[in-house]
């Protein structure tokens, strides 16, 4: 019972007041080892992997359909890998596996690991914005990013595998889709989000550190991509289970 509390029992919606995500491209050998058995990697040219930190600012995040005071506002960073999964239909769905969760509130952490398997911890994340600069960090975590958000027509980072900002759209979203794994009964859930204003906007990163990356023994990861979003309603759908077969 116990269990299936976090297989995302009901909807869940939220307001994203700006959400900030780094995308870095690896080898694909290197995270193969780090997504279950029932999803691919979902790769550029053969060759690339990726994996994001999604830095968002989220409002009144609550089962759908309660009223806005009863919602959690908190700060969230996630490390997530792009990845794909052909379901029972036959349909490829892209989206993402969860890594790991880090927030803010104590209250997230426990609400978040009852009815999610995207493995939360509390710690300290400050923001402070001056004139168009931004700096998000953590002195707990390590982690430290800052960006101009000042131009306009931002360029790609200079080791980017992509071409072209069309190219590295393609690893911005949005993706529909989160999936998590139950090896022991060989269970898929799917989780469905829905977002109004997807509407990404490149921005220059100055300067960027993530020590969870580190860990995971990743040799250089290239910076491939940065976008930045604003103002989005989002919701989860209810988590739906499929049973997976080689």
């Amino acid at each position: 019972m116990l269990a299936s509390l976090k297989n995302h029992p009901f909807a869940v919606e939220a307001f994203f007041e700006r959400s900030l995500v780094l995308t870095y491209a690896v080898p694909k050998n290197q995270l193969q080892s780090l997504i279950p058995e029932c999803l691919q990697l979902d790769t550029f040219n053969d060759t690339w992997a990726f994996v994001a930190v999604a830095m968002v600012r989220t409002n009144g995040l609550r089962p759908k359909g309660l009223p806005k005071f009863m919602g959690n506002d908190f700060f969230l960073i996630g490390y997530r890998v792009f990845v794909k999964y052909t379901n029972k239909a036959g349909k490829r769905l892209r989206g993402l596996y969860i890594l790991k969760s880090e927030t803010d509130q104590k209250r997230m952490e426990i609400m978040g690991n009852v009815f999610t398997h995207y493995n939360y911890t509390t710690t300290d994340i400050e923001q402070s914005d001056q004139g168009h600069s931004t700096e998000i960090r953590s002195n707990h975590s390590g982690f430290k990013v800052t960006i101009d958000n000042s131009e306009e027509a931002a360029l790609l980072p200079k080791q980017s595998p992509f071409a072209d900002w069309k190219e590295a759209r393609r690893f911005a979203g949005p993706l529909p889709y989160t999936f998590t794994y139950s090896p022991d009964t060989k269970e898929v859930l799917i989780i469905e989000g829905v977002r109004q204003n997807w509407t990404p906007k490149p921005v220059r990163v100055v300067a960027h550190s993530f020590p969870y990356l580190h860990s995971l023994d990743l040799s250089n990861p290239v910076l491939a991509n940065a976008f930045i979003l604003e103002n989005i309603p989002y919701y989860w759908k209810k988590g739906k289970i499929e049973k997976w077969e080689r």
